[in-house]
């Protein structure tokens, strides 16, 4: 024994030493608690990071549009008795008013990632004998692949957006049977038609995405709408993607646009998100309280065990606060040694289901990662949790009266 331990850490582990087996099964239980919590937390915060990854392959977390048109009324209350008529104003392809000083005002903004200004609008891809309606987008190759990672999707060929040059998705390749380097015409609404050169397919994870989408440069698109100089709407990527609805009210006060972030255009989506994040909270409650528990549990057959010896103690001269803080110091170093193996466990459980979810091309399912934070947050709570379970046992154990204990 060394003698420069503090007494409560000698006598804590003493204790321990002394109901090894009770010892390593509440160990082992706080671990299997550790890792359900890490396990769950690292499993549903890369399956949310996927979903969140496979929703916003295709758009942006905030778009800016023109505001509606007004309805106005075509009648007046006086003509009948039925009240005005109002007839809902059809929706022109507009441009955004000052656009460029609105896109260096937006770039200035520390939340803002990037900005991309986006030409768009219907049109028709006339390949042959086939014809597809489709949504043509103008854009800055350089802006836009910051805000939607187009060059990363590029399946084939190369994001190359010149005057005379198109990129479309390998679904619409498949319905037109076109390829690189094919010759593909586009008709729009306005009467407006271009003959394009194909120089890539890409692949977003969106079939209907890859079925619809051609993008063309941003001059290109100008012209064929007839939107000369200007552009239909900004899309804007955010460093912090879960405030992108609170940005986008903000956009809109100020602006006077019409601003669409990515929370609102899903809105179910983000529920199930907020649902499943509130229920795995709730499912890790119980799992610490269950761990509480058990660890509050073994130290009171602990204290009932020991009595004798703790009248002895408290007979020897040890104090009130020295018992305290010898079973305290057991509750922590239970959760402690817990937390760790639990750690342990969550690790191979991890590596275990990496091994056996995956795609049918043997690529992982999704990615999981552990945070060292959440390694380090879970061994933080799990010693809290033990610290205040103990709390009641030690309590128990420094009050009790040694003439009392010590008979019996």
């Amino acid at each position: 024994m060394h003698p420069w331990l503090p007494f409560e850490w000698i006598a804590a582990t003493r204790f321990l030493r002394e109901g090894r087996m009770q010892s390593l099964l509440i160990i082992v239980g706080v671990g299997v608690g550790v890792s359900v919590i890490v396990f769950m937390s690292a499993l549903l915060s890369g399956l949310q990071s996927n979903l969140v990854r496979r929703t916003l392959s295709s758009q942006a977390h905030v778009v800016l549009l023109p505001p509606e048109e007004i309805a106005r009324p075509q009648r007046n209350s006086g003509d009948s008795g039925f009240g005005p008529l109002l007839q809902k104003q059809a929706q022109r392809l507009r441009s955004i008013d000052q656009w460029q000083k609105l896109r260096d005002r937006l770039n200035r903004l520390p939340e803002i990632a990037a900005v991309s200004p986006i030409a768009s609008g219907p049109a028709f891809a006339v390949r042959g004998d086939a014809n597809k309606s489709v949504t043509l987008l103008g854009i800055e190759p350089e802006n836009y692949t910051r805000v939607i990672t187009l060059g990363e999707r590029i399946v084939s060929g190369k994001l190359r957006l010149n005057a005379g040059e198109a990129v479309i998705g390998i679904e619409l390749a498949r319905d037109l049977g076109a390829a690189v380097g094919d010759k593909l015409r586009i008709n729009s609404g306005n009467g407006a038609t271009d003959t394009l050169t194909i120089t890539g397919l890409f692949d977003l994870g969106n079939k209907g995405v890859n079925a619809r989408n051609v993008y063309v440069g941003l001059r290109t698109a100008q012209t064929l709408l007839d939107l000369v100089g200007g552009v239909s709407s900004i899309d804007l990527a955010l460093h912090d993607l879960y405030g992108a609805e609170d940005l986008a009210r903000r956009l809109q006060a100020e602006s006077g646009l019409q601003a669409d972030s990515w929370i609102k255009t899903n809105a179910q989506f983000f529920t199930a998100l907020s649902s499943q994040k509130i229920s795995s909270n709730v499912i890790r409650f119980f799992v610490g309280l269950s761990v509480a528990f058990g660890i509050a549990s073994v130290l009171v057959v602990s204290v009932v065990q020991r009595a004798r010896e703790i009248g002895i103690l408290r007979a020897m001269g040890a104090t009130r606060g020295q018992l305290l803080r010898t079973f305290l110091l057991q509750g922590g170093i239970v959760g402690l040694c817990g937390s760790l193996l639990g750690s342990a466990l969550a690790w191979l459980f991890l590596a275990l289901w990496q091994s056996l979810a995956r795609n049918p091309d043997g690529t992982p399912l999704f990615v999981i990662t552990v945070e060292p934070a959440l390694v380090l947050i879970a061994a933080a709570g799990a010693t809290a949790v033990g610290i205040l379970a103990a709390f009641i046992p030690a309590r128990r154990a420094a009050g009790l009266d040694p003439v009392v204990a010590i008979r019996g």
